[in-house]
């Protein structure tokens, strides 16, 4: 499914858009689990993506599903590793997960 995830405000275009909740082990309580493609441009794009990514926390954003949490990365791949070459374009992949406040 196809729609737009915003994390820390940016928008991304995301195809294969999965949604799940995911018991917590400690506490119990049901967290959103979110995982995604999307495709990134050589370039300032590369760039800003990476950097972004680098972050631990994140404010998530779906509006379509009005979804919205404080998450992490549980999961994160990238076809291409040097998007610093013109006219290329990586497939990455990302999973987020709300982060449990009560633990």
């Amino acid at each position: 499914m196809d729609m737009e995830v915003y994390v820390n405000e940016v928008k991304i275009n995301a195809t294969g858009f999965q949604e799940q909740r995911i018991n917590d082990p400690k506490t119990g309580k049901r967290l959103y689990q979110i995982s995604f493609d999307f495709k990134v441009r050589s370039g300032e794009d590369y760039h800003h993506i990476t950097t972004l990514l680098y972050k631990e926390r994140f404010d998530v954003k779906v509006p379509e599903r009005n979804l919205e949490f404080r998450g992490s990365i549980v999961n994160y791949s990238t076809s291409i590793t040097n998007l610093y070459q013109e006219n290329k374009v990586g497939d990455f992949s990302l999973a987020l997960m709300e982060i449990n406040h009560e633990a």
